[in-house]
């Protein structure tokens, strides 16, 4: 029987320190919201193996992290006791593990997709309405300009994407762009304007927020009438909505951290969501998707995805 991963030997006596680190962030990123599957990929990408030399699946992530001695505790029936042995992990982050697969269990079958060019970061071509994620018919995930509704929201409803194909198409330019000399400072320039634009941003709101503070006020002493103060306020809370959205893209764009990543494909492939978005947003101005040329088009046609480069970091317009 193989060795438990994370110790040096079969009675769990001692840790196996090359190993204590890689479980530590694979239990990390598990109760970041990370699947099993994501997880092992980014194991795999960073060269590190089971205790028998293979790469690892979800199935093999699932059993560790199920393992209540990378924690030094043992099951008694419905109980988790202290095993006597060291742990990897703290108790309460494999509870936290055992709450995390409790949810899995009686959660949708099919895992929600995480996707990266949601929030704005791409748009229709026809109709530059944002696009949403949605699954196609056969379940895979995909993007789609959401049709107008009853109320006139929603766009032409026009373009559909497989989510994968676009997100691998733009991912490839980015990474590309990434590793063109110079771009690192390029993007610390371009970081640097974003964390002003956050300060703007956060005093607009409290502008915003006082001033309709102030309209309530006025309409309380009745300096101003039912109907003013309705309006006022409608238009207040309104600009306060768009201001806020603008807020949380620029500090998406301004705290994201690209480290000391060396090897950029594998950094981009093991990245969490909310930084792919971040990277691409600060290097694009858009990303544009036009209608496929005919139904189940599997390949990313001439045209179909245009990438809009920002000229403030130099990126090419492609």
């Amino acid at each position: 029987m193989p060795r438990l991963y994370g110790f040096d030997d079969q009675s769990r006596r001692r840790l196996r320190d090359d190993e204590v680190e890689p479980l530590r962030q694979m239990a990390s990123r598990a109760l970041a919201g990370q699947s099993d599957a994501a997880v092992a990929a980014w194991a795999n990408g960073e060269g590190y193996r089971g205790t028998l030399g293979g790469e690892w699946k979800d199935a093999s992530i699932g059993r560790l992290l199920s393992n209540p001695a990378i924690a030094g505790l043992r099951r008694e029936g419905d109980e988790l006791v202290d095993a006597g042995h060291p742990g990897v992990i703290t108790p309460e982050e494999f509870e936290a593990l055992e709450e995390r697969k409790k949810r899995r269990a009686t959660a949708e079958p099919e895992e929600a997709h995480d996707y990266v060019l949601t929030e704005g970061a791409s748009t229709c071509g026809d109709c530059t309405q944002a696009l949403q994620g949605a699954r196609t018919n056969a379940g895979t995930p995909g993007y789609r300009c959401r049709p107008k509704d009853r109320n006139g929201r929603g766009g032409c409803g026009k373009v559909r994407i497989d989510a994968e194909l676009l997100e691998d198409y733009v991912g490839e330019h980015v990474v590309a762009e990434l590793l063109k000399p110079g771009m690192r400072a390029q993007l610390l320039r371009a970081q640097k304007k974003m964390k002003d634009l956050v300060k703007q941003l956060a005093a607009d709101v409290a502008d915003l927020e006082q001033r309709r503070n102030d309209a309530a006020k006025f309409y309380g002493q009745r300096q101003i009438s039912n109907e003013a103060f309705v309006a006022a306020d409608g238009e207040i809370t309104k600009n306060l909505k768009e201001t806020r959205s603008r807020m949380r893209y620029a500090e998406q764009m301004a705290n994201f951290s690209l480290g000391g990543a060396q090897d950029l494909v594998r950094w981009w492939n093991s990245a969490p969501t909310a930084s792919k978005r971040a990277i691409t947003m600060l290097l694009l101005e858009a990303v544009e998707v036009f209608p496929a040329r005919a139904r189940g088009v599997r390949t990313v046609e001439p045209g179909r995805v245009v990438l809009r480069w920002r000229k403030s970091t130099g990126a090419s317009g492609d």
